[in-house]
């Protein structure tokens, strides 16, 4: 077994576990082959943590859990097993005890709210034509026309579902702050960021979607909280 712990990846909205492709390719340059990345179903805030806390329970040993956009609030509900040793979270959501996504979007309303609809089903989209300019406006045109068309759609009473005990409370906790999201309102998550009390709060002149711009540097915070809680 790998003297480095597990990473475990976990998506948020609109998107699927391929989104952490450059994190994960980063990772294992650095030595990292123990890498797992979560397919959500998006369904609930309870069906996503399930699924979760399945994945960690299949590895043995050590876990940092890293969760992106939604995923954050995915990992705030999932993350309390006793494996977990680090919670990360890139421009993601971290809600309190009966805090849910929706409710902490509007407090502080992002950019390209305006840019998301639900379908006849119920299911969120972000409308494709918009959806570079508001997920992941420093990704190259090719790159974000295939996350606009993969992307994957929340039910949308998903959004409302609340934390019941947040895993922050309890555990280690790192933070990138993406400074031009137009996603979720960066003074948003400069506020869940500082309630925390993150050993690290790096912040990143990126987009909603830091995971595929700014791999290397997500990668640095991963492992920062990997080498503090693991040696």
């Amino acid at each position: 077994m790998s003297a480095k712990p597990a990473i475990v990846l976990v998506h948020g909205f609109w998107g699927g576990a391929a989104h952490w492709a450059n994190v994960i390719v980063e990772l294992n340059k650095r030595g990292y082959d123990r890498i797992h990345a979560v397919e959500n179903p998006l369904t609930s805030l309870a069906d996503d943590a399930e699924r979760t806390r399945k994945m960690i329970r299949q590895v043995d040993g050590p876990v940092v859990l890293v969760g992106h956009s939604y995923g954050g609030a995915v990992i705030t509900e999932a993350g309390d097993l006793p494996n977990v040793t680090a919670l990360v979270y890139i421009a993601a959501f971290a809600p309190d005890a009966g805090e849910s996504p929706g409710g902490i979007t509007q407090e502080m309303p992002p950019a390209a709210v305006e840019n998301i609809a639900p379908d006849s089903d119920g299911y969120l989209w972000i409308k494709q034509d918009k959806f570079h300019e508001s997920f992941a406006q420093d990704v190259s045109a090719d790159e974000a026309l295939v996350m606009a068309v993969t992307q994957k759609a929340p039910i949308g009473s998903t959004f409302g579902d609340n934390v019941t005990a947040p895993a922050w409370r309890n555990k280690p906790v790192w933070y990138q702050v993406s400074t031009e999201d137009r996603m979720i309102h960066p003074d948003n998550e400069r506020r869940m960021a500082a309630r925390m009390n993150p050993r690290e709060t790096v912040e990143l002149d990126a987009s909603h979607a830091s995971l595929a711009s700014r791999p290397g540097r997500v990668v640095d915070l991963i492992e920062a909280a990997a080498n503090a809680t693991t040696g």
